[in-house]
């Protein structure tokens, strides 16, 4: 909470100390795919100063920081860039990994700005966009950015205000939405997103999951993780909010 480790005994509450915290690593279990042990990936495979200069600042309280007795590997083991044993895992790999896609291969967004109606219709921007998911995010953004078409109208109040054609933050939800709750594990296809001139279209590699299904898709309080460490890693680093209102707003 708040970028430190409690503990809660009986009716007290305290901040565990740093032996405490590399005992509840150990014993922590990865059930989810993002959690778990990459096969033939070593810390050299992670770019330690991502994670030293801005991954950990964004996820662990500066108060803890400065406090802090255990090594990298155990901190990073804590929050499960690593395995207890030290090995990456494919949410270390998705965060900080210096080539994603020699063990993600699927892990990279299509970008396509279609000329028209159709996909066949001339192809007027695109772009393969890999790297960190904060990268990958970051650059189709800028992608978004630079398509969206804004005008000049009178607002309510008699003044010029800016009016976009599609709203960027609705926009913005949806892309990290797909990035969290993709399948990166039986397939390698990418997440694409393709904009004719009447609409935007975003697909991501997996069907609806867990407690959400095509039926209940959106509604209000209907919400599951796929990926539930690499949601929480985009929460800290400000991309998604883990409460499911990323589809109504």
């Amino acid at each position: 909470y708040g970028g430190a480790v409690y503990i809660r005994q009986a009716n007290a509450t305290r901040k565990a100390a740093p032996a405490e915290i590399t005992t509840l690593t150990e014993k922590r279990t990865s059930l989810s795919f993002d959690g778990q042990g990459v096969n033939g990936a070593e810390m050299d495979d992670l770019d330690e100063l991502y994670l030293k200069g801005e991954y950990l600042p964004s996820v662990v309280s500066q108060e803890v920081l400065r406090e802090n007795r255990r090594t990298l590997q155990e901190q990073l083991a804590s929050l499960r860039i690593l395995t207890p044993q030290f090995q990456p895992t494919n949410l270390g790999l998705l965060v900080a990994g210096k080539d994603v896609r020699r063990f993600l291969p699927g892990a990279y967004i299509q970008f396509l700005r279609i000329d028209g109606l159709e996909i066949s219709d001339p192809v007027r921007d695109h772009a393969e966009i890999s790297g960190r998911v904060s990268d990958m995010l970051r650059r189709v953004l800028e992608k978004i950015t630079a398509n969206i078409q804004v005008a000049k109208t009178l607002g309510s109040s008699g003044q010029m205000v800016d009016r976009s054609n599609y709203p960027f933050e609705a926009i913005c939800e949806l892309i990290a939405n797909a990035v969290v709750h993709r399948n990166y594990e039986t397939t390698n296809a990418p997440i694409r997103v393709t904009w004719f001139d009447d609409r935007i279209e975003i697909q991501n590699p997996g069907g609806p999951y867990g407690n959400v299904t095509e039926q209940n898709f959106g509604q209000p309080h209907v919400t599951d993780y796929r990926n539930p460490e690499l949601s929480a890693a985009l929460k800290y680093l400000g991309y998604v909010e883990r409460f499911g209102s990323g589809i109504a707003k």
